[in-house]
């Protein structure tokens, strides 16, 4: 899953990478995304345990992947988004986790626990750290312009209905560019399951893009950010993560520019960056230790308080800055959190079938 303004950055708390690892009962080396922890995170863990820990980063699913892939990756704990860790779990590039070296694994949250399982069944290889949403980033004052006082922000019928889509057209709309996310965005609307393998509900899903096509500005997976934070375009489809993005930097710019984030009623889907043992891990029993010290309450809170990205430990909710907890984009109810489901990991056929319609919704023919 994409992650946001994130530049690759790589460094080491010990200051050395280390080659040729082997076991050692002081030895930790985890692999994590750029600016994904808090400043003594680290320094905390190696103080209690006395394990030192090499902390590396990584900037993008594929960097990991192709060190996971490669076998022989020399690092103890590593950082996959949800749809990534699905393809990884099957190609066994994780270890099974034993649960009872977990004990602070009371303190994540069902529900997103139950989310993150549709890409590791029964949370068998990994924790969800991080998670976000996929919903509707706007403008406020420009689509009560358009639509009016009672414009249906907290729903897909903003976008989803012709009409709607036409009228917001004069203020720009724009679309992520991932049929994987879109095209079961659509399937959801349409009350067909986000996982559905049919290619006539598939053929649905598009033929809805389609009519709403002429209304859309672009389609793209960054652009976005600034533009929403520019007033460039008035809603755009995007990860909780960029909005929220988005609407700082109107906000450093005079603010001006007001931006809202709405999940949709209906329902929107998920992500999750998951903690996972690499099956070639050379000190597990260190590795489950950084797990349950990221499980505190305590720790993973002063993360998201350092970071602002939504942790998925309920136990840490009350230790979280109030502005971000309070912020229903990042916290959302748990009435809106049963309504969200995990982005599908489906088959490549189905995949194949979905990126060809997508590129024809795209050109608009």
């Amino acid at each position: 899953m994409k992650m946001f303004g994130r530049t690759l950055l790589t460094l080491s708390l010990l200051g050395a990478m280390a080659t040729g690892v082997q076991a050692n009962d002081k030895v930790l080396r985890v692999y994590n995304w750029s600016d994904y922890i808090a400043p003594d995170t680290v320094k905390k863990f190696e103080d209690e345990t006395g394990i030192q820990v090499t902390y590396d980063v990584f900037d993008s699913n594929e960097t990991l992947e192709a060190r996971l892939l490669a076998g022989k990756s020399g690092y103890d704990l590593v950082v996959p988004s949800n749809s990534f860790l699905a393809k990884q779990v099957k190609a066994g590039v994780y270890q099974t986790l034993d649960k009872s070296k977990l004990p602070n694994w009371k303190n994540l949250n069902p529900v997103l626990l139950k989310n993150a399982s549709a890409s590791d069944p029964d949370n068998a290889h990994a924790f969800p750290y991080m998670w976000g949403s996929i919903g509707i980033g706007f403008n406020p004052e420009k689509v009560k312009e358009v639509l009016g006082a009672n414009a249906p922000t907290n729903s897909w019928d903003l976008l989803f209905k012709p009409q709607n889509a036409e009228k917001l057209k004069a203020c720009g709309i724009s679309f992520l560019d991932s049929p994987t996310e879109m095209i079961p965005a659509a399937l959801h609307y349409l009350g067909y399951p986000v996982n559905d393998q049919d290619k006539a509900h598939i053929a649905e899903a598009e033929a809805l893009f389609m009519k709403i096509r002429p209304s859309v500005s672009y389609f793209h997976s960054s652009k976005y950010i600034s533009d929403l934070a520019n007033g460039n375009i008035c809603v755009a489809v995007g990860y909780s993560g960029d909005v929220l993005q988005a609407k700082a930097r109107a906000q450093e710019a005079g603010g001006k520019v007001k931006i809202d984030y709405s999940i949709p009623k209906e329902g929107a889907g998920s992500f999750y960056d998951m903690v996972a043992i690499p099956r070639d891990a050379a000190n597990v029993e260190n590795a489950y230790l950084f797990m349950n010290f990221l499980m505190r309450p305590d720790v993973i809170a002063d993360i998201t308080n350092n970071i602002g990205y939504s942790n998925a430990n309920a136990a840490a909710t009350p230790l979280v800055d109030e502005a971000i907890r309070s912020d229903p984009g990042s916290y959302p109810s748990q009435e809106v959190m049963a309504t969200l489901y995990a982005i599908p990991d489906m088959p490549i056929g189905v995949q194949r079938v979905m990126t060809r319609g997508w590129t024809k919704v795209k050109l608009g023919k």
